[in-house]
């Protein structure tokens, strides 16, 4: 049996470890992601140009185009593609989300629709919608306090 500290391991994975590209991984994220946002501000500008149409229906018409989008292409594979070529580009917050939710319920569907899919998308909204609202209180409670003070 090797007698490895974690320090001897460490240098010995990181003299072992492939170097990463960072400066084209940043470009790549930085164009991709980038491209996701222009992307979702053409569709607001183009369903602002329809009828009748308001801001705030403009923006829920393109928060839900990229979320349907998102996990159209999650579905096809192409996400996954597009991910391991972007990295954090494609962790556009409303983007990866929703291939996060696609890709748990394309993952469960064999366990069944109630035990597999259902409870498998909570497991990774039920997170993010706990911590985000948790937060969301929390702030609130502190610009709440800042007001009364200022």
């Amino acid at each position: 049996m090797l007698d490895m500290t974690k320090k001897t391991y460490r240098r010995y994975a990181d003299a072992h470890a492939p170097r990463s590209p960072w400066l084209a991984d940043c470009v790549r994220a930085f164009w991709v992601g980038g491209s996701v946002c222009c992307l979702g501000e053409l569709l607001r500008r183009g369903y602002l140009m329809l009828p009748g149409m308001s801001e705030v229906r403009a923006g829920t018409l393109t928060s839900v185009s990229l979320i349907a989008l998102a996990a159209l292409l999650t579905g096809l594979g192409v996400f996954d593609n597009v991910a391991r070529y972007a990295g954090a580009g494609t962790l556009v917050p409303i983007t990866g989300f929703a291939n996060a939710i696609t890709s748990a319920a394309i993952d469960s569907r064999a366990e069944g629709l109630v035990l597999g899919v259902g409870s498998k998308i909570f497991a990774v909204a039920g997170p993010v919608l706990l911590y985000g609202a948790s937060a969301g209180a929390l702030w609130g409670v502190v610009a709440y306090l800042l007001q009364r003070v200022g």
